[in-house]
């Protein structure tokens, strides 16, 4: 039997001899490393910003996205007016420049205020504010412990008293018997004097 069984191995491989086949050798496991060249991802990287761009500039141009958001103040005005807890002026004849960004009246503790928000022609921020606050506690309240007076100025025939505030900001302050008008803001002392001169 074993003579039987090495005759057939010996058959097996003059088989394979014959033939000329081999038996395939088992799958080599190879890891294979799939990276992406700098040129792949500069590609990628630009298919995702020319969309933003496009949207970005289709906001500026046509949305306009850059424009500041303005606000009719004539309600508010007239809310101060109804409740006459001051006399309340308006700015008038400013150019088309000034654009009303804010418009509040508001009842405090202590008395009214309204306030207008301003952007200036020279894109400045500036805020009116009309108050039957007393002044000993608006001016700490508004111009916090950096406002320090600079001395008076006359305006449209009415004295201002000038005030350093907080950071780069400036201010100019009437004080009357029934309320206070405040003007404070980062723009330059020619257009702080531009508004104070146009209320009545």
């Amino acid at each position: 039997m074993d003579e039987q069984v090495r005759d057939g191995s010996a058959a097996g491989i003059d088989v394979a001899a014959e033939t000329g086949e081999r038996p395939a050798p088992p799958p080599r496991t190879e890891s294979v490393k799939s990276e992406r060249s700098p040129k792949d991802m500069a590609i990628s990287l630009l298919v995702l910003l020319i969309p933003i761009a496009l949207l970005l500039a289709f906001y500026r141009g046509f949305l306009g996205g850059d424009e500041p958001t303005t606000v009719d103040p004539a309600p508010a005005i007239e809310q101060a007016q109804s409740a006459n807890a001051f006399p309340v002026s308006r700015p008038q004849g400013l150019s088309s420049g000034w654009r009303t960004v804010s418009a509040r009246f508001q009842t405090v503790e202590d008395g009214a205020n309204l306030r207008i928000g301003y952007l200036t022609p020279e894109g400045r921020g500036v805020q009116l504010v009309q108050s039957s606050v007393p002044a000993e506690r608006l001016l700490p309240a508004e111009l916090t412990d950096q406002g320090q007076p600079q001395g008076p100025t006359e305006l449209a025939g009415r004295t201002w008293q000038r005030y350093t505030a907080r950071g780069n900001q400036q201010a100019l302050v009437l004080l009357e018997p029934a309320r206070t008008v405040l003007i404070i803001g980062d723009a330059r002392d020619n257009e702080l004097r531009q508004l104070a001169g146009s209320l009545r």
